[in-house]
């Protein structure tokens, strides 16, 4: 007997074992989880190499709102961070009502079963976070387009430096915030507020992309650096 087939035989006993009123809330729930295993393991066919700067993002589908609560927001943060890790450092990221944005820098020593593994990951990361969202607003489906999109900046650190920038422009650009520093759910406090971060690597923003330490320089710059060009 193939694994499809005992698979099939496994639902089937279950469905059996619901009583009749259930079993439309438990044929929504499978299929539910049915698309989000194909977000999360058939749509991120990314390759990553090592030592280099990607920007990815992805929006609600349709634009639907991801992020409706405060709390919301902090849950895919904490889960990027404890997704990502191992694999990049994240070093800058803005989280929108409907879409979010980050900017990863791969590790070194990254092969190519841990650029799949990075691949899956950033699936969980969505996954997990869909089925949290839905059992909060009891609701089912899809949350995110099908396809998380994915930009190499090319190890060129004027790429990077923009992408950067633009990521942190977000909030104001739409009209959120008056000042960057205001929008709570984005990178650019932690590079300002000089205190401990372990979501973000900062270092790697100061080495590789010249960003400034300096406090008013930084804040000089992320002002100066007007990006137009949404390809970033």
């Amino acid at each position: 007997m193939n694994k499809r087939l005992r698979y099939a035989q496994s639902v089937r006993r279950l469905f059996q074992s619901v009583r009749p009123i259930d079993r439309v809330r438990f044929i929504l729930t499978l299929t539910s989880i049915f698309i989000i295993d194909k977000i999360a393991f058939q749509s991120f066919a990314m390759n990553f190499s090592p030592n280099e700067f990607y920007h990815v993002y992805n929006r609600g589908n349709n634009k639907q709102l991801i992020f409706p609560e405060e709390d919301n927001y902090r849950f895919f943060i904490k889960k990027m961070y404890m997704e990502l890790s191992g694999f990049a450092e994240v070093v800058a990221y803005c989280l929108m009502p409907n879409h979010y944005h980050i900017l990863l820098y791969t590790k070194p020593d990254l092969d190519d079963q841990q650029s799949k593994i990075l691949n899956r990951k950033i699936g969980t990361l969505q996954s997990s976070y869909t089925q949290a969202h839905n059992k909060r607003f009891q609701k089912t489906g899809s949350l995110f387009q099908q396809k998380v999109k994915r930009k190499c900046l090319n190890n060129q650190a004027n790429q990077a430096v923009i992408c950067f920038h633009y990521i942190h422009q977000n909030p104001l650009k739409a009209g959120l915030v008056k000042l960057m520093l205001d929008w709570e759910f984005s990178s650019f406090k932690d590079y300002v507020n000089e205190v401990e971060c372990k979501i973000i690597n900062r270092k790697i923003a100061y080495d590789l992309l010249a960003i400034p330490e300096d406090k008013e320089a930084f804040l000089n710059e992320s002002l100066g650096v007007i990006v137009f060009d949404e390809g970033y």
